[in-house]
Parts: C-alpha cells; sequence; structure tokens
C-alpha cells in the first residue's frame, strides 16, 4: 500500500471512530482514561524500553540535549502523563452543555449547544508525553484522534498508542478514535493536510519550522502557534528578590519548552542593583549571557546581543538581557519581538501591573509569576493538547472547551416562518 492509501485509511478509520464515539457516555469516557492511565503505569518498564531505542537513535544523530531532553521518558513523566489522564477523566465533559438559550417573540428557544469538532489531526515533534495529552483530550471531548508524531520519537509513540488503543478496546470504545501514522516519512503529513472532509482540524505541536510548513500546506483549518518568544520585565516597583526568583524559574526550570523566557527586560531605575547578582545566579546556572549596550555598561562579560537574538526562540540555556527605560520601552519590545504567547511583569505597582494586563498582546499576561506557569495542568485545565497564540476559536493553553464548537439549537412548538 502506497503512503496516500495508507493515510487515508487510517482517516477513514478515525471518522468511523469518532461517530461511534459520538454515542458513548461520559461515563465510559471516563472509565476508558481511568483504564489508560493505569496501564500506563502498569507497563512503565514497556515504555521506557521503547523510548530507550529512541534515545539512542537521538544520541547518535547528535541531536541537542535539549532536544533529548524532550524526547526522555523516565517514572517521573510517566506517572505525570497517567495523572494528566486522571484528571481529564475528573473534568467536567463539556459535550452537549447548552451554553446559552434565548426565547424569540414567536415563542421558540434559541441556543447554543457544545459539540465535538470530528476528527482532529494533531502533528507533533519530540515529546512522546503529548500522545497521551492529545489522546485524553481528544476523547474526552468527543472528537477522533489522528497522531503523527516526530520520527525521533517513533518508538516511544507506538508503545504509548498501543497502550491506550487496548485499553478503549477493553472499555468498549471505539479503539480508531486514537489512530497513529506510524511510519516517519514527511509524505504522510502531506498527505493528511490534503484531507478535507474527513479531518476537520488539525492543530501542529513544534518547532516554527514544523508549523509553517503545516500552515502553508493545509487545506484544512490549522490552530498555530510559531514560537514562544517570552519576556519578564522587572519593573522599577518590582520585588527585587521576587524578581530574581521568578526570572531564573522563567528561564531555569526547563528551558527546553515554549514558555520559557528568552529575554529578560530591566527597568533602567533598578538595573545597577538588580543586574549583578541575577548575572551571577544565571551563570551559576549554566546559562549564557547576552546583553544590550546598556547591560554591558554594567557587567562586561555579557556577550554582545545582536538584532535577530531577540526574536529567536532559544530553546536552550541562553539569555537575552536589555535594559529599558520604563514600562513603555519593554511593552514596545515585547510587541516589536515578541510571539504573542506568555509575557510577565513584576512589579508591585497595581495601576502599572493592571496597564500591562490590559495592553501586552499575549496568549496569557502575568503579574509577579513565572512564564512556566502557562499550561494547561498549571491552569487547571488538565492535560493540554497545545498553546493557541491564534486569536480565532481558542487562544492560549487548549483544554476540553477548546477541543469542542457549538452548534445552535432551537426548541419549538410549531413556529413556521411567515
Amino acid at each position: 500500500m502506497d503512503i496516500k492509501a495508507f493515510v487515508l485509511n487510517k482517516a477513514k478509520a478515525a471518522k468511523e471512530g469518532a461517530r461511534a464515539l459520538a454515542r458513548v457516555s461520559s461515563r465510559e469516557k471516563n472509565n476508558a482514561l481511568l483504564r489508560m492511565a493505569a496501564e500506563l503505569k502498569k507497563q512503565r518498564p514497556y515504555l521506557i524500553k521503547g523510548n530507550k531505542k529512541d534515545i539512542v537513535h537521538a544520541e547518535e544523530k547528535g541531536l541537542s540535549k535539549a532536544i533529548i531532553d524532550r524526547l526522555t521518558l523516565n517514572d517521573k513523566r510517566i506517572k505525570e502523563m497517567a495523572q494528566g489522564l486522571i484528571e481529564v477523566a475528573a473534568l467536567p465533559d463539556p459535550v452537549g452543555e447548552i451554553t446559552k438559550i434565548w426565547k424569540r417573540p414567536n415563542g421558540m428557544g434559541v441556543g447554543k449547544m457544545r459539540v465535538p469538532i470530528g476528527v482532529i489531526g494533531i502533528i507533533y515533534e519530540s515529546r512522546p508525553n503529548v500522545t497521551a495529552d492529545a489522546a485524553s483530550l481528544c476523547l474526552k471531548a468527543g472528537n477522533a484522534v489522528i497522531l503523527r508524531g516526530g520520527s525521533e520519537a517513533i518508538n516511544s509513540n507506538r508503545a504509548i498508542v498501543k497502550i491506550l488503543r487496548d485499553a478503549a478496546k477493553a472499555e468498549g470504545l471505539p479503539e480508531d478514535a486514537v489512530t497513529f501514522i506510524d511510519i516517519p516519512e514527511r509524505e504522510a503529513v502531506m498527505e493528511m493536510l490534503k484531507l478535507e472532509g474527513i479531518i476537520d482540524l488539525i492543530i501542529p505541536r513544534g518547532g516554527e519550522g514544523l508549523i509553517r510548513t503545516v500552515a502553508e500546506n493545509s487545506r484544512i483549518p490549522v490552530l498555530k502557534h510559531y514560537k514562544g518568544v517570552c519576556h519578564v520585565f522587572v519593573d522599577r516597583d518590582a520585588d527585587l528578590k521576587m524578581a530574581e526568583d521568578i526570572c531564573f524559574n522563567a528561564k531555569v526550570q526547563r528551558p527546553g519548552t515554549c514558555n520559557a523566557m528568552e529575554t529578560m527586560l530591566v527597568d533602567k531605575k533598578i538595573a545597577t542593583a538588580f543586574l549583578p547578582p541575577m548575572i551571577k545566579r544565571f551563570k551559576t546556572g549554566g546559562v549564557l549571557l547576552k546583553g544590550c549596550p546598556e547591560t554591558r555598561k554594567i557587567d562586561k562579560s555579557l556577550a554582545p546581543a545582536e538584532e535577530d537574538d531577540y526574536h529567536t526562540e532559544y530553546l536552550d540555556l541562553i539569555l537575552n538581557i536589555r535594559t529599558v527605560k520604563d514600562m513603555d520601552e519593554a511593552m514596545e519590545h515585547i510587541a516589536s519581538y515578541g510571539s504573542a504567547h506568555s509575557d510577565s511583569i513584576v512589579t508591585t505597582n497595581y495601576d502599572g501591573a493592571m496597564r500591562f494586563l490590559r495592553e501586552v498582546d499575549s496568549s496569557a499576561v502575568f503579574v509577579n509569576a513565572s512564564t512556566r506557569l502557562n499550561d494547561g495542568y498549571q491552569f487547571g485545565l488538565g492535560a493540554e493538547i497545545g498553546i493557541a497564540t491564534d486569536k480565532i476559536h481558542a487562544r492560549g493553553p487548549m483544554g476540553l472547551e477548546e477541543l469542542t464548537c457549538t452548534k445552535f439549537i432551537v426548541l419549538g412548538n410549531g413556529q413556521l416562518r411567515e
């Protein structure tokens, strides 16, 4: 069978799975999710074995430490995957919810009901935990999912998908509601993107190159974020100890993620007090620092920051530091170089904080908190399908509600149009 036929058959199976899933109750979906979680933990050795194959291949290919970190499954991450499924099972089922209803002069009721989107294609790189997150959220929201992970994680993803499908089947759910394109050829992605009428939505998760390729070639609507160029602005009215902790966490806690800080902006009025201990702490944490001319006057050991650096999503222990004259210049920098993902201000000034919240146009804007918190789990949504920076349909972490759409419902008692 050629690749085109292979992908088409997988997609048709998922479409049938979506139709069957529409008849499944919330209780049945929850039971399946709980069984999936239990099996992920139970079959930990099987998962680790598959993942080790991918790690060896990644090391042989010379992939970066950041990518290998994103690829790695360990006991902690397997437990987190399972816990994500348990938390999704505990969330209210949005399917069938009537979000509003109003009565017309002729007596008929008009309302909106949440319904599944249908078949969702997820195209992603590196992180195998996305497989479980995506499957659980799509299933709970009544959608079938077609998973297409990167070739670097193919063994890990095969193992996870097998566990999920077996658990779904054991609980009486259609196993094709979780479908996996388990071939590495890039052509498979191109064929997925042509299947309008079968696949209803494409969600790419990965680097900017992947997302742009998907957006440029898809005949299907795409929910996307191109990159995470995130900022923390340390205001002149900041608590400097709090600012130091937030900035260190935003960069160092897990730098290979889309919500990690890439540029730290510091108000000139507190730069000489704040930067020396902050720079020392970053260096202790192994961060390579690049500074603007004003910052380098304070510490000449920093490499000079170039124009392109401010546009760069490093996904690594590299950070730009720029000294700005005030909040206006900080917000201007964010508007010019940011990616509308996650941006934070550290300040004790209430009016300034509220202004930052209003004027910074990102999917999540923080006051006195790390950008690393822009995450479905941290926001109480359970596992997330991704963080969208689009403004249509969904924005920010995408949980259950964001994986549904609405349809109009009309409740009448014989009304006719005059």
